[in-house]
């Protein structure tokens, strides 16, 4: 988890920036012990108990008994009541819609398929209704959202809010996305690739939230990572990072999304684990194939096995430039559990640099399909200002 340094100033400059520390702290990581607000923050843990004290007062924070390590510990979160937001992810064929309070709590959620060649425009009429509905469903209205996190299936530009990498995304090049669903919504929105929200997710309360460097790994109709480091993403100049999918494992091999040649995702992609089997086949989703070899089909498991000794090659290259402490596997192919995961670890023992001691933990991601919208969630959080007096988004 990162760490705050601490900053000179007034004594009443100094109370507010400590204040902020914990809120931010809270916003970051859900709930947390005052112990561990006290590592995080590196604030003295009689400094966090008379913060967390005034902001309960204030109403603020909630405070409730729990136990670590076999002692009483005061869990600490931020209240409820201070807002909801909404996270929603468009993946490759599926829409994933989730409206959560101030303590990340799910109120309720929704998923609906999506046609191959999904466009904004429809797409985002879409996502605007149903946001409409669920809000209605709870007794709300589009405008008590705080603010909203989108995750796409491509890279997005941080500095303009569009897709940065033209081939991969068709239906949504050009368009600044979040200022789109804004304007359907009437809610400032924040966006990011499925794989950078992925990897937010699980740095922020998954497998690697006690990780210092970690890499979300998302496999499924397309292959792509998102970076952490100290719990912050990532993302390179163009929002470019990560896209792992498109390393080139053969010069010479089949034709990419992206126009180049041998990309991993021709290799290890949804598509091409499809395409190894006749039509009439029976697999006509990975979910068919990863259920195939859940069951013992020989042929699936065998696909799944050299996906994952591409996916271990590739992620060795990614641990020889990265260097993190984990790497968290999600998407659909994740859920064929060691039958990918066990190779991925054979391939990169053997390609990676690092002795075998030495080398990133692989691990399965913690929430399933929701993953990448906790992640958009998580982004929504990020971006709302938090104080003892109000809740509001920053200028």
């Amino acid at each position: 988890m990162a760490r705050f340094q601490a900053s000179p100033g007034s004594q009443t400059s100094l109370r507010e920036a400590n204040r902020a520390r914990v809120i931010d702290s809270l916003k970051r990581y859900g709930r947390l012990t005052q112990v561990e607000l006290a590592g995080i923050t590196g604030l003295s843990p009689a400094t966090v108990s008379n913060i967390v004290k005034e902001l309960t007062a204030a109403g603020v924070l909630n405070t409730s008994i729990t136990s670590r390590s076999g002692r009483r510990a005061t869990l600490v979160s931020l209240a409820r009541h201070l807002g909801i937001v909404a996270g929603a992810h468009f993946s490759s064929r599926h829409l994933h819609i989730a409206i959560a309070d101030a303590t990340r709590t799910i109120v309720t959620q929704s998923t609906l398929p999506l046609p191959v060649d999904h466009r904004h425009d429809a797409e985002l009429d879409r996502l605007a209704l149903l946001l409409s509905d669920m809000m209605d469903s709870i007794g709300g209205s589009l405008s008590d959202i705080l603010a909203i996190g989108l995750g796409l299936p491509a890279p997005v530009d941080p500095r303009t809010g569009r897709i940065s990498a033209p081939g991969l995304l068709r239906g949504w090049e050009g368009v600044d996305i979040a200022e789109s669903l804004s304007a359907r919504t009437g809610r400032p929105v924040f966006i990011d690739s499925e794989a950078n929200l992925g990897g937010l997710a699980e740095a922020r309360e998954g497998a690697a939230r006690t990780s210092a460097s970690s890499v979300y790994l998302r496999v499924g109709q397309t292959i792509s990572a998102g970076l952490v480091v100290g719990g912050d993403l990532f993302r390179g100049v163009n929002g470019k990072a990560g896209q792992i999918g498109h390393i080139t494992l053969d010069e010479n091999g089949p034709v990419c999304r992206c126009s180049n040649r041998g990309c991993l995702e021709t290799y290890a992609g949804g598509p091409a684990l499809l395409s190894l089997f006749a039509p009439d086949g029976g697999f006509r989703r990975l979910g068919d194939l990863v259920q195939a070899a859940e069951l013992g089909d020989g042929r699936a498991r065998r696909v799944i096995a050299d996906a994952g000794k591409h996916l271990g090659i590739a992620a060795a290259s990614l641990t020889n430039l990265f260097d993190p402490e984990a790497i968290v596997v999600g998407g659909e192919l994740a859920r064929a559990g060691e039958i990918l995961l066990a190779p991925m670890r054979h391939a990169l023992e053997r390609a990676a640099l690092s002795a075998s001691g030495e080398l990133p933990e692989i691990v399965e991601y913690s929430f399933g399909e929701w993953t990448e919208t906790r992640g958009a969630i998580a982004l929504a959080l990020d971006h709302v200002s938090v104080d003892s007096e109000s809740v509001a988004l920053p200028a």
